[in-house]
């Protein structure tokens, strides 16, 4: 018998433990409402998959070991990179656009509103490993929130 069914629908082995229930992401969203503050909806391997509000601002920030994947679930979602040389793009994402910023690449979200999915290795802060600036008030910088 596999052991997921041995531990009543609860997998071990993790540093956390996380149901093995369905998660619907429209209830996920809808039970909280601050923006750019994640709640996480599932684990796989060592990764969190989170769910967010998004609007306003986010901060300059890099992730030196990992690249950060992206899923627009409702909205628009863009994101400024800089490369190495200072220049700067903006990628506009919209609803069922994905997008993976690559580890070590300086970026900024913003959004008009809307929300995001994102797959991220457990533990990694939304604000990065190194930020440029201060962090807006609303935005949390967070390893991700348990869902409610």
């Amino acid at each position: 018998m596999c052991a997921l069914y041995k531990t009543g629908g609860v997998r071990r082995g993790h540093n956390r433990a996380m149901t093995a229930k369905p998660v619907n992401l429209a209830e996920a969203l809808a039970s909280f409402t601050e923006v750019y503050s994640p709640r996480i909806v599932a684990r796989m391997n060592d990764y969190d998959v989170r769910v967010a509000h998004t609007r306003g601002e986010h901060v300059w920030h890099t992730h030196n070991d990992t690249d950060e994947f992206f899923l627009v679930l409702e909205g628009r979602f863009d994101i400024a990179v800089r490369d190495a040389d200072g220049h700067e793009h903006t990628v506009v994402l919209h609803r069922g656009d994905t997008y993976v910023v690559p580890r070590g690449t300086e970026h900024k979200p913003s959004s008009p509103g809307g929300s995001i999915l994102m797959f991220e290795p457990s533990g990694t802060l939304t604000t990065g490993d190194s930020h440029n600036g201060e962090i807006p008030p609303h935005v949390d910088s967070t390893t991700g929130h348990e869902l409610p």
